[in-house]
């Protein structure tokens, strides 16, 4: 059987402003969203690199070869832009999750992605434009320093902070950082390092950002289910928007 549950959003809204809790509710929806995004671009941009990264074959060509000796430059320039955007925004995401005020590092993953899509709008084609081929190749290096520089330091203090994530981000870092270098040895100058690379960094924002925002929204939602009777009900109440005017009808199951 199934009951039906009429929520006054003003109601809500009046008792939650009486309990101190709206703008703790209003964040809580807001961290929900924000997650969703990060996730949903993360995932974008991963599937984005599988397709362009596989397009030709990357034992052969890395992914500057194949936007620059095949018809796939638009693609190319198209795929730095989703996956610089993607790790940005993820990364300053999660900085401000656990609320990491390094403004130095905040510029470094701004300057990461801007030597990223630079790197996909300079030709990489070394016997017509040599010059240009040295700056692209020094803005890919510039590119991977500054995502080092700011996101390997965040992760550390992630791990100081949450005893729990210490060995798992020490694991990834190994992954991104030794399975790229390790690809690089055994197979040389292809995509494989650089698809190696952006895959698992990819994933592991994906990883950390379920983590991480889970956690936060954990943490703020224990306030509102503090001598409550009805937990079901009281869920429901954190995760509408009370700024629509409408009511929400909510069916839930009973014994």
């Amino acid at each position: 059987m199934t009951e039906l549950i009429c929520i006054d959003k003003e109601k809500v809204k009046e008792e939650l402003i009486k309990k101190n809790l709206f703008d703790l509710q209003k964040n809580l929806l807001r961290q929900r969203r924000v997650r969703m995004f990060v996730m949903s671009i993360l995932l974008a941009a991963l599937l984005l690199t599988i397709v362009y990264g596989t397009i030709e074959n990357p034992i052969t060509y890395t992914l500057s070869n194949i936007g620059n000796f095949f018809e796939h430059r638009v693609f190319f320039i198209v795929w730095a832009m989703v996956t610089g955007v993607a790790i940005q925004s993820s990364i300053l995401a999660l900085f401000r999750l656990e609320e990491y005020l390094q403004k130095t590092k905040y510029w470094f993953v701004i300057l990461s992605v801007i030597f990223l899509v630079f790197t996909a709008l300079i030709p990489a084609l070394k016997d017509d434009f040599p010059f240009w081929h040295l700056v692209h190749t020094l803005f890919a290096g510039l590119h991977a320093l500054f995502l080092l520089l700011s996101f390997v330091p965040f992760v550390n203090v992630v791990g100081k902070e949450n005893p729990r994530l210490k060995t798992t981000i020490k694991i990834w870092l190994v992954i991104i950082w030794g399975g790229g270098i390790l690809t690089l040895l055994l197979l040389g100058h292809s995509a494989i390092f650089e698809l190696w690379f952006f895959m698992s960094l990819l994933i592991f924002l994906l990883y950390l950002s379920l983590v991480l925002f889970e956690e936060k929204i954990v943490k703020m939602s224990v306030a509102f289910l503090k001598d409550e009777t009805n937990l079901n009900l009281m869920i429901e109440k954190i995760f509408v928007d009370l700024e629509k005017k409408d009511r929400l009808s909510i069916k839930k199951g009973y014994q």
